[in-house]
C-alpha cells in the first residue's frame, strides 16, 4: 500500500473541507462556517483572514511584495479554496434541482447533520458556568427569531449595497447562519442576482467592496473572542447552530412565493409543519437524518474534534506567521 506524505493528506482534508463549506453556502439557510467548526479550522481560518486582510496588505502597501506572500499561508488558503470553488461552480445547479424536486429529503439531511453538530461543537468547552449556558440559550432563540423573520426590502442605493455585503459574509462565516438568507431577508438578493445578470459591475464592485470590509472586521472580532473568551464564543456559535435548525425543518408549507430573473418559483415565506403522514418518505427522511447526524459523528473522528480551550494547530499557525512578521 502506497503510504501518502502527511502533508499531502493535510491538503486534502483542507480540500474535502473547502468542497462541504461550498456545498453548504449554497443551501439556503445552512452555513459553511458550520462546516469549518466541524473539521476544526475555524480558529485557523479567521486567523488566515485577519493575517491576509491586515499584515500581508501593509506589507504590500510598503513595496515588500516578495515578504507578504512569505506570510500568506497559501497552503492553508489554497486546497481550502480549490475545494470552496469547485463546489460553487459545479454543484449550485445539482443542489438547485434536488432542492426542488426533493425539498423533504435534502432538508432531513441537512437538519441531522446540523443538529448532531451542535452537541459536537459543544464537546469543545470544559466547564460550563452560568454565564455560557445564558450566551447558549439566547444566541439559540436569537437565531431562531432571526430565520424566522419575514423578507423585507431595502433601497437599491450603493451605501445599502455596501452595508448588505457586509453583514452577508459575516453570516457566511459564521455557524448557523446563512448569507444568502440574510440577504434575502435584506430584500438584497435579488437585486445582487440582478446586478450579475445585468452585468452591473458598480454595484457589485461596491457590494464586494462591503464583504471584504466585512469579513475583515469581523474576523478580527471572532479571533479576539476566542483568544479571550474561548468557552463563551463557543456557546453562543452553537447557540446560533441550535436556533438555525428552524430555517431547515423539513416538512414546510409555502405560504408566500416569487419569481426569480430566470422565471423559477423562490419560496419566501414558509411555515414549519409536522409530517402529513408516516409513510415510506416519512421513513425515508428520518434514515437521511440520521445518515447527516452519522456524518458528523465521523467528521469529529477524523478530526479529532476535542474539548479544549485552544486548538493547538490553531496556535501553532499563529506563532509561526507571528514570527515570520517579526523578521520582515
Amino acid at each position: 500500500m502506497i503510504k501518502l506524505p502527511k502533508a499531502f493528506k493535510d491538503r486534502f482534508r483542507l480540500f474535502l473541507t473547502g468542497l462541504g463549506m461550498g456545498t453548504a453556502d449554497l443551501i439556503p439557510g445552512v452555513s459553511g462556517g458550520t462546516i469549518a467548526f466541524l473539521a476544526g479550522i475555524y480558529e485557523e481560518l479567521l486567523y488566515s483572514i485577519k493575517t491576509v486582510t491586515g499584515d500581508v496588505v501593509r506589507l504590500l502597501l510598503r513595496g515588500k511584495v516578495i515578504e507578504a506572500l512569505k506570510l500568506t499561508p497559501f497552503k492553508f488558503l489554497i486546497p481550502l479554496g480549490t475545494g470552496l470553488l469547485i463546489a460553487i461552480l459545479t454543484l449550485s445547479n445539482i443542489l438547485s434541482l434536488l432542492l426542488t424536486e426533493y425539498p423533504v429529503y435534502i432538508w432531513s439531511f441537512f437538519f441531522g447533520l446540523v443538529l448532531v453538530s451542535v452537541f459536537v461543537v459543544l464537546k469543545r468547552i470544559i466547564k460550563w458556568d452560568p454565564s455560557d449556558k445564558i450566551s447558549f440559550i439566547l444566541s439559540a432563540v436569537f437565531a431562531y427569531l432571526i430565520v424566522g423573520l419575514v423578507p423585507g426590502q431595502t433601497p437599491a442605493t450603493l451605501p445599502f449595497f455596501f452595508l448588505s455585503g457586509m453583514i452577508a459574509i459575516t453570516a457566511m462565516i459564521l455557524p448557523g447562519i446563512s448569507g444568502s438568507f440574510i440577504l434575502l431577508l435584506l430584500g438584497k438578493y435579488q437585486q445582487v442576482l440582478y446586478a450579475v445578470t445585468g452585468k452591473d459591475f458598480l454595484t457589485l464592485g461596491v457590494f464586494f467592496l462591503g464583504t471584504i470590509v466585512g469579513i475583515s472586521l469581523f474576523a478580527r472580532v471572532l479571533s479576539w473572542l476566542f483568544k479571550n473568551h474561548h468557552d463563551i464564543s463557543i456557546a453562543i456559535l452553537s447557540g446560533f447552530m441550535l436556533g438555525s435548525i428552524r430555517k431547515i425543518w423539513p416538512w414546510q408549507d409555502v405560504l408566500k412565493t416569487e419569481i426569480d430573473n430566470h422565471g423559477n418559483i423562490v419560496p419566501i415565506i414558509v411555515k414549519n409543519t409536522l409530517p402529513p403522514s408516516i409513510d415510506l418518505n416519512f421513513f425515508s427522511a428520518i434514515l437521511l437524518m440520521v445518515l447527516g447526524g452519522y456524518l458528523v459523528y465521523q467528521l469529529d473522528k477524523i478530526h479529532a474534534i476535542k474539548s479544549q480551550t485552544k486548538d493547538v494547530g490553531s496556535k501553532q499557525f499563529e506563532k509561526e506567521h507571528s514570527e515570520a512578521l517579526k523578521n520582515q
